[in-house]
């Protein structure tokens, strides 16, 4: 198994940060509402595989519903690059989208129905 470590941000470059993860990597491409309304494809990470390098300073929190996901948007241009999800809540979900030069990394894509996350979450074990 081949490891890569990819570097990533918001788009204003304030926040910055480092994932490793295993190629081909799998992303899960969440329909509940704020998925869908932002386009993030999860890429699942622990704490050991993800580095903050900077920009702590500028992540502001936002939680809804169980209060459990840590929602962590910059405040200076609005992205969510990464977040702490209700599923892992001791590692990263990290955006696809934010990762920078991972155009030849061929993801694995599955679908995941957060709209019904309890049962999702069951079946994703």
């Amino acid at each position: 198994m081949t490891i890569i470590t990819a570097s990533g941000g918001c788009h204003c470059g304030v926040v910055r940060f480092t994932v490793r993860f295993a190629d081909p990597p799998v992303l899960l491409d969440c329909n509940c509402s704020i998925c869908t309304k932002t386009g993030f494809l999860h890429l699942i990470a622990s704490a050991d595989d993800f580095t903050l390098i900077a920009g702590s300073e500028a992540l502001t929190d936002y939680r809804w519903g169980s209060g459990t996901a840590r929602h962590l948007f910059c405040r200076h241009c609005g992205i969510k690059s990464f977040y702490v999800p209700r599923s892992h809540p001791d590692g990263f979900s990290v955006n696809w989208r934010a990762l920078d030069d991972v155009e030849g990394v061929v993801p694995v894509i599955q679908p995941y129905d957060g709209r019904n996350w309890e049962r999702a979450r069951a079946e994703l074990g």
